[in-house]
């Protein structure tokens, strides 16, 4: 039986175009997939700093949707903002909830933040507009709420979008290559992880409980991925020597490593990839540089919190999640 979604704003709302345009298509199709659903206060509202509300009418129908008979919190969007909402929401009333709670790229302050604070399972999966078109992607992540357990990675993605039309098809075409380092093989472990520009935001917060979960789980083994939205090399560095000084990679048994915006930066000669292996190769565990996640589509819908296998091979990756 299909789940009830809510969704919510707690960055962006959708009220420009193409993100309107797409989130009413997203619906029409989710309509046509037999799903009901809610739609939060903030969702078509523009009344925040960069956001859909102010903080508190943020955190707020987040708290609404957590008290509803919803199965799925769906965010609508990511943004620039989010981060602010996260004194005024009920981490210890989220933690009672039987919820999902799915978001990507500004939503990384939730789906983090719940896993590592309360222990739930959340998504860093495509936002809701993105089912607009349902590629492989958004097909992932619905198959991943009606709780399919095997998920693998796509040949091709997306170099550039041309196409300005607010829906329209993706064109995937560069072939996926991964890098792999110290990898021998398939990797067990519990899945952590977002995107970098608000992991290290979150850093040395009192919403940080990194290390502390890593330890709790760490006889289950730890798998963190990241992915970066609007660094370029020198900020990675920064951002990724900022997470290992405050001990986040110390008990860590795989790093897996997803595509940014600026996937062909070279700031100062350093290229991303060599910024990622400068911080992450001195802890001599496998690595998985490229793989289909991040700002560049497709990005595999990841469970946070959640046990998996993860096998590489001949260029794909496969999770087998317990």
């Amino acid at each position: 039986m299909n789940k009830k979604i809510y969704f919510v704003a707690p960055s962006f709302g959708v009220t420009i175009s193409p993100y309107k345009e797409r989130f009413k298509k997203a619906l029409k199709n989710l309509k046509e997939l037999g799903y009901d659903y809610i739609i939060g206060d903030n969702v078509y509202k523009n009344k925040g700093i960069a956001s859909s509300n102010t903080p508190e009418l943020r955190a707020k129908e987040i708290m609404d949707a957590y008290n509803s008979d919803c199965d799925i919190i769906w965010s609508v969007g990511g943004g620039e903002v989010m981060v602010q909402i996260l004194d005024k929401i009920d981490f210890n009333q989220i933690k009672n909830k039987n919820k999902l709670f799915i978001g990507f790229s500004d939503n990384t302050n939730l789906t983090y933040t719940i896993t590592t604070i309360t222990d739930n399972i959340s998504i860093y999966g495509a936002n809701a507009p993105s089912l607009s078109v349902l590629t492989y992607d958004a097909l992932d992540t619905l198959k991943m709420i009606e709780e399919q357990m095997v998920f693998k990675g796509y040949k091709k993605w997306q170099y550039e979008d041309l196409d300005e039309s607010p829906i329209h098809d993706y064109v995937f075409d560069m072939k996926t290559k991964m890098k792999v380092y110290n990898y021998e093989k398939p990797i067990e472990g519990i899945l952590i992880g977002g995107c970098l520009d608000c992991l290290v935001g979150l850093c040395g917060t009192k919403f940080d409980n990194t290390v502390n979960y890593i330890n709790k789980h760490k006889n289950d083994g730890i798998i963190m991925y990241m992915e970066a939205c609007d660094f370029n090399s020198i900020q990675l560095l920064r951002a990724l020597t900022t997470l290992k000084y405050a001990g986040w990679f110390d008990n860590v048994d795989a790093f897996l490593i997803g595509r940014s915006n600026n996937y062909f930066d070279k700031s100062f000669n350093l290229s991303m990839t060599d910024a990622y292996l400068n911080v992450l190769l001195p802890f001599n565990k496998p690595i998985i540089l490229d793989m289909d996640l991040g700002h560049r589509s497709p990005s595999i819908p990841m469970k946070n919190g959640a046990k998996a296998k993860v096998t590489y091979n001949r260029n794909n990756i496969k999770f087998e999640y317990e």
